[in-house]
């Protein structure tokens, strides 16, 4: 069986104090990122290779590149993107913030706030001049609150940029996968767009409410998440192919809760997903291509 949710891996702090015997109070569940994704064609990332992640994103500020409502009027750059689509108030925003570890994509309780496409660099300056080593891609929502035309425009940049790696399509947990979600993934497969499903604000299906649950609510839950993402890998990876089929994974998040050493649940898989999309997994690679660079623009300038 593919490596999927193990509800058994989610555990309550309900240890004793050793020199008292007492019980401790139950202050988090521990619910880290090995738990939360559901592998089927790929390899979940190790602890070492999640806390690379974390450290890629969290050293150097994050900067804000272009914002742009037209294809035509985009500052076009060189670096590998990733894009980040949704329904109209799916949590896209507050993932990006928490992705990023700052509040840089703007948040609202209505649906449609982001206006337009915005681009963010990541990782700090690469020994080219570019403010960043990749690009992630804040897309206008679509359902409820959104326009028509974004739609297009959307489409258009994702179809006609060869810099793009990988789009993550994200889904509200709560919801489930819509129609109109369908119907774009169905796009992506017939224009050959590389694409991915994370499912977002999953604690509100895990640890709904503010009282903390018990072990065994919780395992319960995550036999429930489990069993729907296995049905979600038949509308993700259909039997009717029309086209390249979405990552063989399918990753769940929290932008709001933090439960394990007070990191967003998901959230380190999300990145290390966006470093395996652009080819910046391998950390000793990243570091090779800058030093190459700035090697080069030392020998022009003693010619």
């Amino acid at each position: 069986m593919a490596n999927s949710v193990r509800h058994n891996d989610a555990l309550l702090d309900t240890s004793t104090t050793p020199a008292t015997g007492t019980r401790k109070s139950r202050s988090y569940v521990q619910l880290p990122d090995r738990v939360l994704a559901y592998h089927w064609d790929t390899a979940p990332p190790t602890s070492t290779q999640l806390s690379y992640a974390d450290s890629f994103f969290t050293t150097q500020e994050s900067k804000l590149l272009w914002s742009a409502s037209k294809f035509r009027t985009i500052d076009f750059g060189s670096l590998p993107e990733v894009a980040f689509l949704g329904r109209s108030n799916v949590g896209k925003s507050s993932l990006l913030n928490a992705v990023l570890r700052c509040k840089i994509s703007h948040t609202s309780s209505k649906p449609g706030r982001t206006k337009t496409m915005n681009a963010f660099g990541v990782g700090g300056e690469d020994g080219r001049g570019n403010d960043g080593r990749l690009v992630i891609l804040d897309m206008p929502g679509y359902g409820k609150g959104s326009r028509e035309e974004w739609g297009k425009e959307i489409m258009k940049y994702l179809v006609g940029r060869k810099e793009l790696r990988r789009a993550f399509l994200l889904i509200d947990a709560l919801h489930g996968i819509k129609r109109s979600d369908e119907q774009l993934l169905a796009m992506f497969r017939q224009n050959g767009i590389p694409h991915q499903i994370i499912l977002s604000k999953v604690d509100r299906v895990l640890l709904p409410g503010a009282r903390l649950p018990s072990e065994l609510a919780v395992k319960g839950r995550l036999l429930e998440l489990e069993t729907f993402l296995e049905k979600a890998r038949g509308i993700v990876q259909p039997q009717a192919r029309d086209g390249p089929p979405a990552l063989g994974e399918i990753l769940t998040c929290s932008a709001e809760k933090s439960v394990e050493k007070g990191k967003k649940l998901g959230i380190s898989g999300i990145r290390w997903a966006i470093l395996s999309a652009t080819g910046l997994e391998n950390p000793r690679r990243a570091s090779s291509d800058i030093a190459v660079f700035k090697e080069q623009n030392e020998d022009d300038g003693n010619d």
